[in-house]
C-alpha cells in the first residue's frame, strides 16, 4: 500500500478502530524497467537475462520480493521500442536499465527522471549521452560496448582472412543501428590501407537483405561487415544461409553468430555487462547518483572462427588468426 493511500485511510476511520494487516507497514519494492534489444526467444537474450538476474540476487534483489522488474523487449522494430520506453518512461521506475543506443536515444528523447543505466551502446561520449566516461554527469551512467575505431580491426581481421577480398558491403538497418554512422566512418577511412572499397547496405526489410547479397555477390572479390545492430541480429539465420549461398565471407561484432553458422566474430562478452550493470543498479537504488558513477570499458574481446564455415567457403585460415582464436 502506498503511503499516501495510508495517510487518507487512516483520516477516514477514527470513529473505529481498524486493524492493519503487517504487509501494509512493510517496505514497497524498489522497481526497476529494462527496455531490452532483440527479442526473448533469442538464447542470448535469456542469458543475458539470466546473467543480469542472478547477479541481482546475489545483491539481495529479488524479483516479486523486495524488487518488481518491468521487461520490454524492442523485436529489432524502432516503432516498438519507441512505445515500450513510453510506457517504461510513464511507470517511473526508481532505475531504468536500456540496451543498445536506439533504445538509450528513444528514452532521453522522452526526458525521464528516472536514472538510468546502459548496456551495449558503443563510445557514448561521441554520440553524446554523457559528458565523459569518468563523471558522466546528469541521470546516465553505464557501460561501453565498443570504440568505433573497432570498424578498422574487423576489416583487418576479414581482410587477414581472405585477402582476395577487395570490395567490402557493411550491412545495418539505420533504424535500429543509428550508430552504424560512426563504424562506416571507422571502416571508410580504415578502406585504403587494406586495399578495398567499401559498400554502404542499409536494410529495413528480409527483403532489403536478400537485394543487398544479391549485390555484393555481382561485385568481384566480396565481402561483409555487420556491426551490432539488433535487426541483422534477429535475422541472422538468413543473413548466414544467404553469406554461404553468395560465397560471401562476412564477420560479425558477435562471437555467438559464429556459433550458430556465422564465418568470424570478433566482440565482446555481453553477458558481463549486464552482471556488472546489476552492480550499478543495486548502488543507484541504495542512493548513489547515476552521474556519479564512472562508464565502464570492456577490457576483453573475443575472436571466433567457424572452421566448417571456412571449409564451405575454400578458405585456408592462416597460422597467425588461429594462433590468436578465442574458440
Amino acid at each position: 500500500m502506498r503511503r499516501r493511500d495510508f495517510i487518507s485511510q487512516l483520516g477516514g476511520a477514527a470513529a473505529a478502530p481498524v486493524l492493519w494487516p503487517r504487509a501494509a507497514h512493510a517496505q514497497q519494492p524498489k522497481r526497476v524497467g529494462l527496455l531490452m534489444n532483440g527479442v526473448l526467444a533469442n538464447p542470448r537474450s535469456q542469458e543475458y537475462k539470466t546473467a543480469w538476474e542472478q547477479q541481482l540476487r546475489k545483491l539481495g534483489w529479488i524479483d516479486g520480493q523486495n524488487l518488481h522488474i518491468e521487461y520490454r523487449w524492442n523485436e529489432g522494430d524502432a516503432a516498438l521500442a519507441r512505445s515500450y520506453a513510453a510506457e517504461l518512461v510513464a511507470l517511473a521506475p526508481d532505475v531504468i536499465l536500456s540496451s543498445s543506443t536506439a533504445n538509450l536515444i528513444t528514452l532521453q528523447r522522452l526526458s525521464p527522471a528516472s536514472p538510468i543505466v546502459f548496456v551495449q551502446v558503443s563510445d557514448p561520449v561521441t554520440q553524446g549521452f554523457i559528458l565523459s566516461m569518468a563523471r558522466p554527469g546528469g541521470n546516465i551512467t553505464g557501460f561501453a560496448a565498443y570504440e568505433f575505431t573497432i570498424g578498422a580491426k574487423w576489416l583487418d581481421l576479414l581482410k587477414q582472412l581472405v585477402p582476395a577480398i577487395d570490395h567490402v558491403g557493411v550491412m545495418t538497418n539505420p533504424q535500429t543501428a543509428p550508430q552504424s554512422k560512426f563504424f562506416m566512418d571507422s571502416i571508410e577511412a580504415a578502406a585504403p590501407t587494406f586495399g578495398v572499397k567499401v559498400v554502404a547496405t542499409p536494410v529495413n526489410s528480409v527483403s532489403d537483405i536478400e537485394t543487398a547479397f544479391a549485390n555484393m555477390s555481382r561485385l568481384p572479390n566480396g565481402g561483409m561487415v555487420f556491426p551490432t545492430d539488433s535487426f541483422t541480429g534477429i535475422h541472422r539465420k538468413l543473413i548466414f544461409d544467404l553469406a554461404a549461398r553468395h560465397r560471401l565471407p562476412a564477420i560479425y561484432a558477435s562471437v555467438t553468430h559464429v556459433q550458430e553458422g556465422g564465418l568470424m566474430g570478433y566482440a565482446i562478452d555481453y553477458s558481463e555487462q549486464f552482471r556488472q550493470a546489476a552492480i550499478y543498479v543495486d548502488r543507484i537504488l541504495k542512493g548513489t547518483k547515476a552521474g556519479d558513477l564512472p562508464v565502464q570499458t570492456p577490457t576483453k574481446y573475443g575472436l571466433a572462427i567457424n572452421l566448417k564455415a571456412v571449409r564451405a567457403l575454400g578458405i585456408e585460415v592462416p597460422l597467425s588468426l588461429l594462433l590468436i582464436a578465442n574458440e
